[in-house]
């Protein structure tokens, strides 16, 4: 088995191309978010009624529906500062790992460390982690469902099919050895 890119290389190539990652959305800030809640057909509603009842002046309960409704947008604003955290929580805990060869060591990554070039080592239930050729495979079955929602693994082979293109898909049945072409989400092998 060939030894894969060195450490150093790879600590080079990762620094040149940067993470094996699709680009993050920036973070909303606490005056996007009261915008976009301010623009919620509810809440323009229950507004315009405060609006309303101090045009036609009845203060008391226009202040009590305007005090009402900013505590319903602070809670809102809150609820989703905190989802928005989690979901990123969520989102670095289920990043795929990859084992990888490097200076002839089988090291398991994580997948955003995954470089062009680097030797990867698929078997049965590993998830794919970069876009890869197929230098040698016995009996790799593909599970694609989250990509192309089928439902049946899709079989891979070196000698048929040399490119597993992006597949954010799990390894169903194989052993596989692979090279990594490029960042993205891709068979390991």
């Amino acid at each position: 088995m060939p030894d894969g890119l060195s450490p150093h290389e790879a600590a080079r190539i990762l620094q040149r191309d940067g993470y094996n990652e699709l680009p993050a959305a920036p973070p909303r800030t606490a005056a996007r978010l009261a915008l976009e809640v301010l623009r919620e057909p509810m809440f323009v509603l229950l507004i315009t009624a405060g609006a309303v009842y101090l045009l036609l002046g009845d203060r008391g309960d226009a202040l009590m529906l305007l005090g009402f409704v900013l505590v319903t947008m602070l809670i809102t604003i809150v609820q989703q500062r905190r989802t928005e955290r989690v979901l990123d929580t969520l989102r670095e805990l289920s990043s795929p790992r990859a084992l990888v060869v490097r200076g002839g060591v089988r090291q398991r990554i994580a997948g955003r460390e995954v470089v062009r070039g680097d030797l990867l080592l698929l078997e049965e239930g590993d998830r794919v982690a970069a876009d890869a050729v197929l230098l040698e495979c016995h009996d790799l079955l593909l599970d694609e469902s989250l990509l192309s929602g089928e439902s049946v693994a899709v079989p891979c082979s070196a000698r048929s099919a040399r490119w597993c293109a992006a597949s954010p898909g799990w390894a169903a049945r194989c052993r596989c050895s692979a090279c990594c072409c490029s960042a993205g989400c891709a068979a390991t092998g």
